[in-house]
Parts: C-alpha cells; sequence; structure tokens
C-alpha cells in the first residue's frame, strides 16, 4: 500500500466504525468544554466527567467561577488531580474572559492559548469541538497510532500534529482527531492490546511494531 491508500485506509474504517462521534468531555457550551478539557490533563475523560457536574452545579459560567476561592474550586475538583495548578488556572482563565472578552470564550488559539493552564491541545480541542474551526488536537491516543501505523515518527505530539495535518484533509480533522482516540481506547490501546481486533495496526501497522507484537505472543 503507498501511504495514500494507507491514509485512505485509515479514514474509511473510521468512518465504518464511527459513523456519529460522541465528544468524550460533557459540557453544555465553549466555557464548560473549556473547563472540562484543562482538566482532563493527565486524568481520565470519565474522572472528568464525575467531576464536572459538582463544579457546574456551583459555577457554569465566568461570573460565577470568580465569585469561588481557588481554594474552593480546588476542593471539588481533587479528584482529577493536579488540582491546585488547575483550580488556579480555573480562576485566572474566568477572570480574563470577563475582563477582556464580555464573559465569552473568545474563538482564537491565540487568545486562548495566552490563558493561564490552557496549552495548545486544550485551545485545539476547544477550537475544534466548541467553534468547528479545523485542528487536530494530539493526545496520547492520536500520539500513540500515529506511531503504531507508520505516519509519524512519534518522537513527540509537535511533530505528530504536524504529520496529521500534513496527511489527513483539512475538512476531516475535526472528526478524525476523535475518531483516532476512540479507536486507539477501544482497538489499540497501550495495555492489554489484542492485534486481532485492530484492523487498522494490523492492516498498515509499522513492522517494528508488528514484529515485537508477534515475538512477545507466540512466547
Amino acid at each position: 500500500m503507498t501511504k495514500a491508500e494507507k491514509v485512505q485506509f485509515v479514514i474509511d474504517t473510521l468512518k465504518e466504525t464511527y459513523p456519529t462521534i460522541p465528544i468524550p468531555l460533557d459540557h453544555k457550551d465553549p466555557y464548560t468544554l473549556l473547563i472540562a478539557v484543562l482538566m482532563s490533563a493527565q486524568s481520565t475523560d470519565v474522572r472528568v466527567n464525575q467531576i464536572t457536574p459538582l463544579l457546574f452545579e456551583r459555577a457554569d459560567n465566568p461570573y460565577d467561577m470568580v465569585k469561588l476561592s481557588i481554594e474552593e474550586i480546588r476542593e471539588i475538583i481533587k479528584p482529577v488531580g493536579l488540582s491546585p495548578m488547575k483550580a488556579k488556572g480555573i480562576h485566572g482563565l474566568s477572570e480574563i474572559i470577563i475582563e477582556k472578552y464580555n464573559g465569552e470564550v473568545p474563538a482564537s488559539f491565540e487568545a486562548l492559548e495566552a490563558m493561564p493552564a490552557v496549552g495548545h491541545k486544550t485551545a485545539s480541542v476547544v477550537m475544534s469541538q466548541a467553534f468547528g474551526i479545523p485542528a487536530f488536537p494530539v493526545d496520547t491516543h492520536i500520539h500513540r497510532l500515529m506511531y503504531r501505523w507508520n505516519l509519524s515518527n512519534g518522537k513527540n505530539v509537535v511533530q505528530t500534529e504536524k504529520d496529521a495535518k500534513r496527511l489527513f484533509p483539512e475538512e476531516l480533522w475535526n472528526e478524525l482527531h476523535l475518531q483516532i482516540i476512540w479507536y486507539g481506547r477501544e482497538y489499540s490501546p497501550a495495555r492489554g492490546w489484542n492485534l486481532d481486533k485492530d484492523v487498522i495496526t494490523r492492516t498498515i501497522g509499522r513492522k517494528t511494531i508488528l514484529d515485537e507484537y508477534y515475538k512477545k505472543t507466540s512466547r
């Protein structure tokens, strides 16, 4: 298969597997999505979805959020980990959204990335999922799969994002990044991986990865 055929195979298989794509983090608007994505750093979406309702019950907009102290926010979000930094970020960005943007989350990479505790990946998720602007946020699943599929060298997430944007058509980025995340969780996880269920890696996978897998499983 040529590189172009491999890319098309990935697109077709993911489309077939996930014709409709649920968004992993529960939210109702750009602000609650921004907070949920920020909270998901080094945590799981399942854990975040358990905690956000408790936080949003108290404050689901920047005006109510700044009425809470950083300590109060931290207490609520403690189970998701890194709570001191995240609480500070949530409070700080809520102040900025009120002061600079009339309480509305700005639809701009630059504006989002200038906010406390908001990195490029968080900004990319908000831009694609809240505003429909093409972005390709790379999380651990996408990073792992792009390497397994021999579509990126796996050096770092910056390179993986560049490769994904170069290989896949821009109009599919917003769908694809979610489809790859779901696929990675269900069929191509880091642990407990069963290649028989993972049709994409089995078909186009990096030779060294496949050889290693077969070596391990034949022991």
